[in-house]
Protein backbone atom coordinates (compact mmCIF):
# COMPACT_ATOMS: atom_id res chain seq x y z
CA UNK A 1 0.00 0.00 0.00
CA UNK A 2 1.15 3.29 -0.87
CA UNK A 3 1.90 6.34 1.55
CA UNK A 4 1.17 8.95 -1.18
CA UNK A 5 -2.82 10.43 -0.99
CA UNK A 6 -5.38 9.60 -2.78
CA UNK A 7 -6.07 11.87 -6.06
CA UNK A 8 -8.28 14.76 -5.61
CA UNK A 9 -10.82 15.93 -8.16
CA UNK A 10 -12.91 19.05 -8.70
CA UNK A 11 -16.11 19.41 -8.36
CA UNK A 12 -18.06 18.83 -11.38
CA UNK A 13 -15.55 16.86 -13.17
CA UNK A 14 -15.81 13.45 -14.84
CA UNK A 15 -13.44 11.30 -13.19
CA UNK A 16 -13.71 7.89 -14.73
CA UNK A 17 -15.69 5.21 -16.74
CA UNK A 18 -16.61 1.71 -16.47
CA UNK A 19 -18.20 -0.99 -18.56
CA UNK A 20 -20.30 -2.73 -16.77
CA UNK A 21 -21.38 -6.55 -19.09
CA UNK A 22 -22.78 -9.87 -18.50
CA UNK A 23 -19.49 -10.69 -20.73
CA UNK A 24 -16.38 -8.44 -19.21
CA UNK A 25 -13.53 -10.93 -20.97
CA UNK A 26 -15.02 -10.67 -24.27
CA UNK A 27 -15.49 -6.73 -24.05
CA UNK A 28 -11.86 -6.76 -22.09
CA UNK A 29 -11.11 -8.72 -25.42
CA UNK A 30 -12.47 -6.46 -27.97
CA UNK A 31 -11.46 -2.70 -26.67
CA UNK A 32 -8.23 -4.47 -26.81
CA UNK A 33 -8.15 -5.51 -30.31
CA UNK A 34 -10.07 -2.47 -31.46
CA UNK A 35 -8.38 0.09 -29.54
CA UNK A 36 -5.45 -1.00 -28.31
CA UNK A 37 -5.88 -1.37 -24.17
CA UNK A 38 -4.20 -3.57 -22.32
CA UNK A 39 -5.89 -5.00 -19.37
CA UNK A 40 -5.21 -5.44 -15.68
CA UNK A 41 -6.95 -8.28 -14.09
CA UNK A 42 -8.44 -6.71 -10.34
CA UNK A 43 -9.71 -9.19 -7.89
CA UNK A 44 -13.41 -9.06 -6.84
CA UNK A 45 -12.78 -11.93 -4.78
CA UNK A 46 -15.05 -14.32 -6.99
CA UNK A 47 -14.00 -13.07 -10.29
CA UNK A 48 -11.71 -9.82 -12.27
CA UNK A 49 -12.94 -7.29 -13.81
CA UNK A 50 -10.10 -5.53 -15.18
CA UNK A 51 -8.41 -1.57 -15.20
CA UNK A 52 -7.87 -0.91 -18.96
CA UNK A 53 -4.93 1.22 -19.79
CA UNK A 54 -3.89 2.62 -23.17
CA UNK A 55 -0.96 2.09 -24.40
CA UNK A 56 1.60 4.49 -22.56
CA UNK A 57 0.31 2.68 -19.34
CA UNK A 58 -2.21 5.31 -18.69
CA UNK A 59 -5.52 3.77 -16.92
CA UNK A 60 -8.56 4.81 -19.56
CA UNK A 61 -11.66 2.76 -18.30
CA UNK A 62 -12.68 0.05 -16.07
CA UNK A 63 -14.08 -3.07 -17.50
CA UNK A 64 -16.48 -4.72 -15.31
CA UNK A 65 -18.51 -8.14 -14.79
CA UNK A 66 -22.47 -7.18 -14.56
CA UNK A 67 -22.13 -9.59 -11.03
CA UNK A 68 -22.76 -8.95 -6.95
CA UNK A 69 -23.00 -5.29 -6.38
CA UNK A 70 -23.27 -4.41 -10.50
CA UNK A 71 -26.05 -7.20 -11.34
CA UNK A 72 -27.96 -4.86 -11.45
CA UNK A 73 -26.83 -2.45 -14.00
CA UNK A 74 -27.91 -2.20 -17.51
CA UNK A 75 -24.71 -3.04 -20.19
CA UNK A 76 -23.82 0.18 -20.42
CA UNK A 77 -20.49 2.66 -20.55
CA UNK A 78 -20.98 4.55 -16.84
CA UNK A 79 -19.33 7.91 -16.27
CA UNK A 80 -18.37 9.15 -12.88
CA UNK A 81 -18.91 12.79 -11.95
CA UNK A 82 -17.11 14.32 -8.56
CA UNK A 83 -18.87 15.77 -5.85
CA UNK A 84 -18.71 17.72 -2.55
CA UNK A 85 -21.21 15.60 -0.70
CA UNK A 86 -23.12 12.39 -1.57
CA UNK A 87 -26.10 12.96 0.74
CA UNK A 88 -26.85 16.46 -0.80
CA UNK A 89 -26.35 15.74 -4.32
CA UNK A 90 -28.41 12.62 -3.79
CA UNK A 91 -31.21 14.81 -2.40
CA UNK A 92 -30.91 17.63 -4.82
CA UNK A 93 -30.77 15.03 -7.82
CA UNK A 94 -34.31 13.88 -6.48
CA UNK A 95 -35.40 17.40 -6.56
CA UNK A 96 -34.18 18.03 -9.57
CA UNK A 97 -36.92 15.22 -10.89
CA UNK A 98 -33.80 12.46 -11.08
CA UNK A 99 -33.55 9.48 -9.90
CA UNK A 100 -31.93 7.30 -7.01
CA UNK A 101 -30.63 3.82 -8.74
CA UNK A 102 -28.94 2.36 -6.39
CA UNK A 103 -27.63 2.74 -2.61
CA UNK A 104 -24.16 4.70 -1.53
CA UNK A 105 -21.67 1.97 -2.04
CA UNK A 106 -17.81 1.23 -1.14
CA UNK A 107 -15.64 2.65 1.10
CA UNK A 108 -13.91 5.98 2.70
CA UNK A 109 -11.46 6.02 -0.34
CA UNK A 110 -14.28 5.53 -3.00
CA UNK A 111 -17.56 6.13 -2.52
CA UNK A 112 -20.57 6.57 -4.89
CA UNK A 113 -23.42 6.14 -6.08
CA UNK A 114 -25.64 5.43 -9.63
CA UNK A 115 -28.44 7.78 -10.27
CA UNK A 116 -30.76 8.54 -12.99
CA UNK A 117 -31.62 12.23 -14.51
CA UNK A 118 -34.93 13.07 -15.76
CA UNK A 119 -34.55 11.76 -18.99
CA UNK A 120 -33.22 8.47 -18.10
CA UNK A 121 -29.63 8.91 -18.64
CA UNK A 122 -27.75 7.29 -16.21
CA UNK A 123 -24.46 8.53 -13.94
CA UNK A 124 -22.65 8.11 -11.02
CA UNK A 125 -21.60 10.03 -8.51
CA UNK A 126 -18.79 9.88 -6.08
CA UNK A 127 -17.61 11.49 -3.43
CA UNK A 128 -17.38 11.90 0.32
Amino acid sequence: MSDSPAPTYAVGSIIHHDLTVPDADGARDFYGSVLGWKSTALSMGDHDDYIMSAADGTPVAGVCHALGSNAELPPQWLMYVQVADLEETSTAIESAGGRLVTAIKGSDGHRYRVVEDPNGAVFAISGV
